[in-house]
């Protein structure tokens, strides 16, 4: 039982990670080729989803 629980935290932790990786490089690779495609559009949208890409966080100190 607890080693389901690991497998299924070693999946979500790694493996998703790494598929959006993967497929948002290959995406911007197919877009640097031949331009933007409905390819390369899935393909990122395949990757946001699996990882949304994190917005930048706004400083809080004054005068940055």
């Amino acid at each position: 039982m607890i080693q389901k629980r690991i497998g299924q935290w070693a999946v979500m932790a790694v493996a998703v990670p790494l598929a959006a990786a993967g497929a948002r490089k290959l995406s911007h690779t197919l877009e640097a080729r031949r331009g933007p495609s409905g390819v390369s559009r899935a393909l990122t949208k395949g990757a946001d989803f699996l990882r949304p890409q994190k917005a930048k966080r706004r400083s809080w100190l004054p005068g940055r």
